[in-house]
C-alpha cells in the first residue's frame, strides 16, 4: 500500500488524498469530479497558487507570464506540450504577473517568461526565458525532487 498524496484540483481548489500509485490513473475529485490532471497548465490566481504551494504533494512547476510579452506567448504552447508529458509527477499552472503583481514581487519576479519550481512548499529552482517543451522537460525532471 502506497502513502496518499494531497492533491489540489485545478477546478475548485479541494485538496483530495490520492494514493500515489493511482496518480496516473486519472483521479478525479473528490468535490466536483473532475479530473485531476486535465493535460493542460492550470491557471491560478494569487490565492490558488498559495493552495497549491501548501497543499500540493507533488511537485508545482508555474509559468509566470503576462498577456502583452512575446516570448510568454510564444512559450505557452511550449509549456502546454510539456505538461501532457510532466503530469502527474508535477502540477503545471500559469501565474499572470498582471493579474499577480504582489506575488511576481514577493518571489522578486524581474523578467518573464520565468519558470518557477516550487516543492514543500518552497522554490527550488527558476529559470528565465522562453523554452521548448523538450527544454522545459528536461529542466523540470533534472531540478524536481524525486
Amino acid at each position: 500500500m502506497t502513502d496518499p498524496v494531497q492533491i489540489v484540483c485545478p477546478h475548485c481548489d479541494a485538496i483530495n488524498r490520492v494514493p500515489a500509485a493511482r496518480l496516473a490513473q486519472s483521479p478525479r475529485c473528490g468535490a466536483c469530479h473532475q479530473a485531476l490532471f486535465d493535460g493542460h497548465p492550470a491557471p491560478l490566481s494569487e490565492a490558488q497558487f498559495r493552495r497549491h504551494l501548501q497543499h500540493d504533494g507533488i511537485p508545482l512547476l508555474v509559468d509566470f507570464w503576462a498577456s502583452w510579452c512575446g516570448p510568454c506567448r510564444m512559450m505557452a504552447p511550449q509549456f502546454e506540450a510539456a505538461t501532457a508529458q510532466l503530469e502527474p509527477r508535477v502540477r503545471l499552472a500559469k501565474v499572470s504577473t498582471e493579474d499577480a503583481p504582489a506575488l511576481a514581487q514577493q518571489l522578486g519576479i524581474t523578467g518573464i517568461p520565468l519558470l518557477g519550481l516550487f516543492a514543500n512548499g518552497r522554490e527550488v529552482a527558476r529559470q528565465a526565458g522562453a523554452m521548448t517543451a523538450r527544454q522545459i522537460v528536461a529542466w523540470a525532471e533534472a531540478h524536481a525532487p524525486r
